[in-house]
């Protein structure tokens, strides 16, 4: 199978649902090979951390993504991500960055600790409440994904009565974020993207008639007292990226790890023993089966990488979940093994565009694990559990599961956290 005909296979709904195969096969052709004219398909993991650096590499600009896309500008969903941080280059991108970056520093994020561990309590108790007849419920819809939600909605300020309706805007919307996507699952995109953004309209104009603790307010004040350093229309399109990505991919994390981790029960019992392993194991998990699979990069000037030239404007599909697989600098790489030192993987990228909130799904990721797996000790999988046909953005449909009889556990401190002494 050549390079083009791998990559045909990975953008179809088999290749989707399971990419890895697809990826060693492109792999054999070496960690950057051309694809087709101007398109390069990179699956190492040393060329990938490398072009993510390379300030030679940026984001889809306006005037590529004219040529590519014409009438990209009246598509609410890619005129949004096209606006946001996600999507710009140097300058504006380090300004829009910065102003939201102390929402998620090392610091703010220790301090949700207590939080995120109370609202997992909750959820987990109401889960368990839910259950108490035997049957089967939905981990994804009742755990993995309105945990992330909560968090992300507490920091942005968005009440609790209205979070429910984010999972199916933001779902629709993210289908914009594939390699490719057909009109009709475009204007699926649209139409969570435009009820996306007609809501922050509103969460805004409330935010200046009475301002909170929250980074909207925060947002909000900074574009009120200086368009030039945050524009309207980068104001909204930068809350509609912080709530998608601030849950979409900490839900399939969530989800596709717990997968794993009942696939391996003798690595999920030493986790349950000891949660002071959660971080290595996070770190494995996110490697194993990235919740982020793909990003892509052009070229500004003449790149070489893994031994092949990238003439200017190139476009790079950089392979995330390839490069975390890369048996070059993992051994056995399609072992999940929590026990390997220095994993680092690529699923929150590098550089500049690094995830910004990658900190709070590792902390969110960090307690649930050892939390679901100590209070439910006989958590099973209910049938086999089936793949949403996304590729950049890898997770469940559902995920059903029985709990068995839970454990009776202290949860008052979460793992890794000693009580303070007076």
């Amino acid at each position: 199978m050549d390079a083009a005909e791998a990559l045909t296979l990975l953008m179809s709904p088999q290749g989707r649902i399971d990419p890895y195969p697809t990826y060693e096969q492109l792999r054999a052709h070496g960690p950057v090979v051309q694809a087709m004219p101007g398109l390069y398909v990179v699956t190492g993991y040393p060329e990938v951390d490398e072009l993510l650096r390379d300030p030679r590499l940026g984001v889809l600009d306006d005037e590529r993504r004219d040529q590519v896309w014409p009438n990209w500008r009246a598509s609410p969903a890619v005129s949004s991500i096209a606006r946001s941080m996600l999507r710009t280059n140097p300058p504006d991108h380090s300004r829009m960055r910065r102003l939201a970056s102390g929402a998620f520093s090392p610091r703010r994020v220790a301090g949700m600790r207590d939080v995120v561990h109370a609202q997992a309590v909750e959820l987990l108790d109401a889960m368990v409440a839910r259950a108490s007849d035997g049957e089967p419920v939905d981990v994804l819809a009742d755990f993995a994904y309105p945990l992330p939600v909560g968090v992300i909605c507490a920091l942005l300020g968005v009440p609790a009565a209205d979070r429910p309706m984010f999972r199916r805007w933001a779902g629709d919307m993210t289908g914009v974020l594939e390699p490719e996507i057909t009109p009709e699952e475009l204007a699926v995109a649209d139409a969570g993207a435009a009820e996306l953004r007609d809501y922050f309209v509103q969460l805004v104009v409330d935010r200046r008639r009475a301002p909170a603790d929250d980074l909207t307010t925060a947002l909000v004040q900074v574009h009120d007292a200086d368009g030039d350093r945050l524009t309207g229309v980068e104001l909204l399109a930068n809350l509609v990226l912080l709530l998608v990505a601030g849950f979409e991919t900490t839900t399939n994390l969530l989800g596709n790890g717990l997968v794993v981790l009942l696939g391996h029960p003798e690595a999920a019992a030493a986790l349950r023993a000891d949660p002071d392993l959660a971080p290595a194991y996070v770190e494995e998990l996110l490697r194993f089966d990235s919740p982020v699979q793909l990003t892509t990069r052009v070229s500004t000037a003449p790149v070489r990488c893994g031994g092949v030239d990238l003439p200017t404007g190139s476009t790079a599909l950089l392979l995330l979940g390839a490069a975390n697989r890369d048996p070059r600098r993992f051994a056995d790489p399609q072992r999940f093994d929590p026990t390997r030192d220095q994993v680092h993987p690529l699923s929150f990228g590098a550089g500049p565009h690094y995830c910004l909130g990658a900190g709070l799904a590792r902390l969110e990721a960090q307690l649930a694990f050892p939390m679901l797996l100590r209070r439910l000790p006989e958590l099973a999988l209910a049938g086999t559990p089936r793949h949403r046909t996304r590729l950049t953005l890898r997770g469940y449909e559902s995920l059903p599961v029985t709990l068995g009889t839970p454990a009776v556990v202290d949860q008052g401190t979460p793992a890794g956290v000693r009580p303070s002494t007076p």
